[in-house]
């Protein structure tokens, strides 16, 4: 990790942050005038804590008492003037949501990693007491299609044994090397315990190149 760009990243998450607004449909999207830089995961991955724990705040994103409510698109500036924006992205899989709200995710999901010119980058978000799941396999999918670039994240490290988690890291990076989209090097965080909080920084600096 280059400690330049990791200085960088550290003081722009500790700088101002605000939620901008929440697009129901494409129609709301703020103006495409910042790098953004998506996270997208499964219900209760823990994308509420990561987002978090990397912008140093204790809720700028909510976590959802029910999993599978969030059906907007998220965004947050970082930075004022705003130099890049973090979107949260409505979480999946979640089984009891009724057909209807699984369609209308799809296809605001899909319209927007296919539309949108200023994102940079999507982290997928995946749970290491689980690995990757056939939800999460639909999301790649949908990624390699829009040709939009994706890293792969671990989440909740803290919560299963070393030998555990490397055995979820290698799988991790093994369906990685399967998809033209994805990013090689998996990332493993603990929101809890801060495990790789610092290097997805900076990863996400690189990513929205600035």
């Amino acid at each position: 990790m280059d400690s330049d760009t990791a200085e960088r990243a550290r003081r722009l998450f500790a700088g101002p942050i605000q939620f901008l607004k929440s697009a129901p449909a494409l129609q709301f999207l703020p103006d495409p005038d910042a790098p953004e830089i998506a996270f997208a995961g499964r219900s209760n991955v823990g994308k509420s804590s990561l987002l978090n724990a990397l912008t140093g705040r204790k809720a700028l994103a909510r976590a959802s008492v029910t999993p599978g409510r969030t059906q907007e698109l998220n965004f947050f500036d970082v930075g004022e003037p705003p130099v890049m924006r973090l979107v949260d992205m409505p979480g999946y899989g979640y089984a009891k949501a009724p057909l209807k709200v699984v369609e209308q995710w799809k296809r605001l999901v899909r319209d927007f990693l296919r539309g949108r010119v200023v994102l940079k980058r999507a982290l997928v978000l995946i749970d290491s007491r689980h690995g990757i799941k056939p939800v999460d396999l639909d999301m790649l999918k949908m990624l390699d299609e829009a040709a939009v670039g994706y890293r792969l994240v671990l989440t909740k490290a803290d919560k299963i044994k070393a030998s555990e988690l490397a055995a979820v890291l290698a799988a991790t990076e093994a369906e990685a090397r399967k998809h033209p989209a994805a990013f090689p090097v998996v990332s493993v965080t603990s929101a809890e315990k801060g495990m790789g909080i610092a290097e997805l920084r900076t990863a996400v600096l690189e990513d929205a190149g600035i």
